[in-house]
C-alpha cells in the first residue's frame, strides 16, 4: 500500500502519538505521513523525518483545502475548542467540506460514545452533527467514539487525594478508561489500513468502573483514603465555580457526569485491541505507573 496518511492537530498528544505508532508501530515510511497544525514550527523534528508537516487552522477553510491536498486517508481529531458554543461543530464541518472537495478517499473522525440526541454531555451535538455531515458527504469513512482517557483522572485526583474527598454526580454510572496511547495504537491501525468500508467503532477500556470503584484502587495503589460525595449535578456545579472554574467548563464537567450516571459511558468493547493487536493497559497499572502523576 502506498496511500497518503494525513493527521490533523499533530501538535496535540493524540494525534501525536497516532504519527509516532505509524512510524515506530507499523513503520509507516515518513514520505507518505501529513501532518497538520495550526503552528509547524511544533512538529520541526517530524519535518526532520521526512514528515511533511502543513499549517491546517480550522477557523481558515482556505488553509484546510491546501492542507488535504493529496491525502488518500484522512484522520481529523476533534478540536478542543468549547468556549463558543458551535464553534466546534462549524470548524470540523469545514474540515469535512474540505476533504471532500479534495478528494479524499478515506475519511476518519474522533467522535465520543453516544453522542446521538439526548446525550448529557455538553457537546455531545458537535460530535453527532460532524459524524452526519461525515456520513452525507459519500466518503467512505471510519468514526472512532472515543471513550474517556486515563489520563483526565489527573485534572482532579491530586485534589482529591489533597482533601481525601471526591465530589461527584455520577452515582452508580461507570466509565470504560482507556489509555490515550492505547486508543492512539488503534486510531493509527485504523488509519492505516487498507479498508475502504465504512465503520463505527467504540473505543474503550477493557473494564468500566464507578468512581467508587476508581477511588477504592487509587486507594490501593497510594494507602490514601478517599471518600466519595454524590451530589446533584447543579450542587456539583455550584462547587466547582465556588472553587473557581468558569461556569461553562464547569457544567462540562458535570455533564460528564450525568452521562456515567445515564450509562453512556459504561460500554466496554474488545475494539481497541482488535484493530491494535495489543492488550489494553488496566486501570490499576495505569495508576500504579503513575503513582507519582497522582499527587500533583
Amino acid at each position: 500500500m502506498t496511500e497518503t496518511l494525513l493527521v490533523t492537530g499533530a501538535s496535540g498528544q493524540l494525534g501525536r502519538g497516532v504519527i509516532n505508532h505509524l512510524l515506530n508501530t507499523l513503520k509507516i515510511p515518513a514520505s507518505r505521513i501529513i501532518a497538520t497544525t495550526r503552528t509547524p514550527a511544533n512538529l520541526a523534528d517530524l519535518a526532520a523525518w521526512g514528515v511533511l508537516v502543513r499549517a491546517a487552522d480550522f477557523n481558515d477553510p482556505q488553509s484546510l483545502g491546501k492542507a488535504f491536498a493529496g491525502a488518500d486517508r484522512a484522520l481529523v481529531i476533534s478540536t478542543n475548542e468549547l468556549e463558543i458554543q458551535g464553534k466546534r461543530r462549524e470548524q470540523q464541518l469545514a474540515a469535512v467540506t474540505a476533504a471532500k472537495q479534495a478528494g479524499v478517499g478515506h475519511l476518519l473522525y474522533t467522535s465520543m460514545p453516544n453522542p446521538e440526541p439526548g446525550s448529557p454531555v455538553v457537546f455531545a451535538p458537535d460530535h453527532y452533527d460532524t459524524e452526519q455531515a461525515i456520513k452525507a458527504s459519500g466518503i467512505p469513512y471510519t468514526i472512532f467514539r472515543n471513550g474517556w482517557y486515563n489520563e483526565n483522572l489527573f485534572m482532579a485526583l491530586p485534589q482529591v487525594l489533597a482533601s481525601g474527598q471526591w465530589y461527584t454526580s455520577a452515582g452508580d454510572g461507570a466509565i470504560s478508561y482507556g489509555t490515550r496511547d492505547d486508543f492512539a495504537a488503534a486510531i493509527a491501525a485504523g488509519l492505516a489500513s487498507d479498508s475502504s468500508e465504512s465503520a463505527t467503532y467504540t473505543l474503550t477500556g477493557p473494564s468500566a468502573y464507578t468512581a467508587a470503584e476508581v477511588a477504592a484502587l487509587v486507594t490501593e495503589v497510594t494507602n490514601k483514603p478517599i471518600q466519595v460525595i454524590q451530589l446533584s449535578d447543579e450542587a456539583l456545579t455550584e462547587g466547582m465555580m465556588s472553587a473557581g472554574l468558569p461556569e461553562p467548563f464547569a457544567k462540562v464537567l458535570v455533564s460528564f457526569d450525568a452521562a456515567a450516571r445515564a450509562g453512556d459511558l459504561g460500554i466496554v468493547t474488545d475494539t481497541v485491541e482488535k484493530l491494535s493487536g495489543r492488550k489494553s493497559v488496566p486501570l490499576k497499572q495505569f495508576l500504579e505507573t503513575n503513582k507519582t502523576a497522582l499527587a500533583g
